[in-house]
């Protein structure tokens, strides 16, 4: 289906680069298959890393539905079509991508390599493919556009308990000429996440995955509130001491200014305190709607009763998701809950598709069961773990090569 050059489609361009490799004396650092891909992140990431990464809700078994469920359906080839001339490009939110697919939003990129965010913009601008910044973090906004260019660029938002928090965010994603608001409806809550309770480890303790937040003047502001006043002194031990010196390399101002302020311990904790807001309700979209004119997706969308509220809210699209199996174990699958949604709404507004994309023919499927394009996570985190931005820009080649 790819065609991006008058001489010959993409994806056989990007077979014959590959065959060709080894013979120009090219080393592949990026493996093709998604097993042998991840079995290499595994290797190279930390294990706290890899499994806050890999680790979903609960057993896993949503994680496993979504993967399933694509067994499920099977593609029908028709032969003798003519698709020496084919064109993969959309258009969405007012950009034309050359091919269906977004780069997920997923937070604290620096468990993966340390250039984190700004290493996956780059990337995403060679290959024109948008990129969601994510509400975690681990680089500001304004430096992963600055780095993008005129490539498009998405904002997520996890609701704050503070509006005005929320307002800022949606104005900084607007100066960062960000295309569109992907709002969370999924994670209201953190998800019962076994891997990392297992390891005592959650990253945003540690001061990781909160670049958004300690680069934003409303939440400065709040981290002087009573909001941010820890209760009593931490008990000296190991691995306080060592988170500590985590808070203060990951607080912005320099290290050696840092372990001497408290400013990155009430940093952690004003965002712990405030990250996200387990009462929001289809009601408070209005204020939403009402602070910006971008184009507002709700994430999560799993039921075709909620898809309609979606279109009666004024939004303008969803996605339907259930996070990558991390939230909620024994969830529908998302491409189960695909077909319905898309039967229900008739085109109604754009339907993006996550959770379980691992190939071509997976993009294939979820656009054939009615996703207008669909978002790419862990096997691009992966990629960024192996090779950094080089790693990124791969993993966009590759599945852009297969569709």
């Amino acid at each position: 289906m790819g065609n991006r050059s008058s001489e010959k489609p993409y994806s056989r361009k990007r077979q014959s680069d590959i065959f060709l490799g080894k013979l120009r004396g090219n080393q592949k650092k990026i493996p093709i298959s998604f097993e042998k891909l991840r079995a290499k992140a595994k290797v190279q990431l930390p294990e706290e890393a890899f499994a806050y990464i890999a680790g979903s809700a609960g057993n896993e078994v949503t994680k496993r539905s979504n993967r399933s469920a694509f067994e499920k359906w099977e593609i029908i080839p028709r032969v003798l079509r003519n698709v020496a001339d084919c064109n993969t490009k959309i258009s969405l939110c007012g950009s034309t991508l050359p091919a269906p697919f977004l780069l997920a939003p997923i937070g604290v990129l620096e468990m993966a390599h340390r250039k984190a965010d700004l290493a996956v913009s780059k990337a995403a601008a060679a290959e024109n493919i948008p990129f969601i910044f994510s509400n975690q973090a681990s680089v500001p906004m304004e430096k992963c556009s600055r780095a993008m260019g005129t490539s498009p660029r998405w904002f997520q938002l996890y609701w704050s308990t503070s509006d005005d928090l929320v307002e800022s965010f949606v104005k900084r994603a607007e100066a960062c000429n960000c295309k569109g608001i992907v709002l969370m409806f999924d994670t209201t809550m953190l998800g019962w996440r076994p891997r990392d309770l297992e390891l005592d480890y959650l990253p945003f303790l540690r001061g990781m995955g909160i670049a958004q937040y300690t680069s934003d003047p409303v939440f400065c502001d709040l981290m002087d509130t009573n909001v941010a006043q820890a209760d009593e002194s931490p008990s000296i031990t190991i691995n306080s001491f060592r988170t500590l010196i985590q808070m203060a390399q990951n607080y912005p101002g320099g290290f050696l200014k840092n372990i001497f302020s408290d400013e990155p311990r009430k940093a952690v904790k004003t965002f712990i305190e405030c990250y996200s807001r387990p009462s929001l309700t289809w009601e408070n979209l209005s204020f939403l709607r009402s602070i910006t004119d971008l184009p507002i997706f709700l994430k999560g969308i799993l039921h075709p009763d909620d898809a309609r509220m979606a279109v009666e809210a004024g939004m303008d699209g969803i996605i339907v998701s259930n996070h990558g199996g991390r939230q909620l174990d024994g969830a529908i699958s998302a491409l189960d809950a695909l077909s319905d949604i898309s039967q229900d709404l008739v085109a109604t507004i754009p339907i993006l598709f996550d959770s379980g994309i691992r190939s071509g023919s997976d993009i294939f499927k979820a656009l054939a069961l009615g996703a207008d394009a669909v978002l790419l996570g862990r096997p691009y985190v992966y990629a960024l773990a192996i090779a950094g931005e080089v790693g990124g820009k791969r993993s966009n080649q590759k599945l852009s090569g297969r569709i």
